[in-house]
């Protein structure tokens, strides 16, 4: 791993991954994601493109499957077909390429922890496929960020101004647009990071303390803030 910067995808995946074909027997799927104690598995072709995910949804949705009404013929006049026809595909499909779920998402070997982060926040799910010139070359989980984190974390600076740490704190405020600094002030003495003045919501509060205790040379945090006065806030 880069020690200089943030790592990247390559530096975090797990590159031997377990894929199976699109002719893979749903029951074979099932037994192996019980035996490797995993949630979900590639589908991928000869060449190693990635098809798409066979998932435990995906298996349990073919099983809950089996108790599905019969449609009646006035309701079938309001439904759509083709979402019925795929439906029906991926509740009774007996191989992986009728119930898996397509267009998987992907990461390139160079997304940083960061992006990798953000996609798996924003999409809502656990792990990323990591694809190269369309090939799959690993996978990545949200237990391997936590290992980004971890390496990422970093030992107070000892010895830093005062002066120098109240200055970084104020410049990371300039950068939250959350965090005006109009009716709070910065004091720093010895390392702890004081803040006196007025605070307007909790929220914003905690938001400043940890943006102070992201600043190499905190030791601690105080906050003496108080509640914006309404006159002052009706002004904001």
């Amino acid at each position: 791993m880069n020690q200089n910067s943030m790592p990247t995808a390559r530096d975090l995946m797990t590159s031997r991954v377990q894929t199976v074909p699109p002719s893979a027997p749903v029951t074979d799927i099932a037994r192996l994601l019980c035996d490797r104690g995993i949630s979900a598995v590639p589908v991928v072709d000869t060449h190693g493109a990635v098809l798409g995910v066979v998932t435990e949804a995906d298996l349990i949705r073919r099983l809950a499957g089996r108790e599905d009404a019969p449609i009646g013929w006035f309701r079938s006049l309001f439904i759509d077909p083709a979402s019925r026809a795929e439906r029906y595909a991926r509740t009774h499909g007996a191989v992986a390429s009728d119930i898996m779920t397509e267009g998987a998402l992907t990461v390139s070997p160079f997304a940083t922890a960061a992006e990798v982060a953000h996609m798996m926040e924003q999409r809502n799910v656990r792990r990323l496929l990591v694809t190269e010139s369309g090939r799959l070359v690993g996978l990545i989980s949200r237990a391997d960020l936590l290992r980004a984190l971890m390496a990422s974390a970093k030992a107070p600076e000892e010895g830093l101004p005062d002066e120098r740490i109240r200055i970084a704190v104020i410049e990371a405020m300039k950068n939250e647009p959350w965090a005006d600094g109009t009716f709070t002030a910065v004091v720093v003495k010895e390392g702890v990071v004081t803040f006196e003045g007025y605070s307007q919501h909790e929220g914003i509060k905690r938001g400043l303390h940890v943006l102070a205790m992201s600043v190499h040379g905190v030791k601690g945090v105080v906050d003496n803030t108080q509640p914006l006065p309404v006159g002052l806030m009706s002004g904001v």
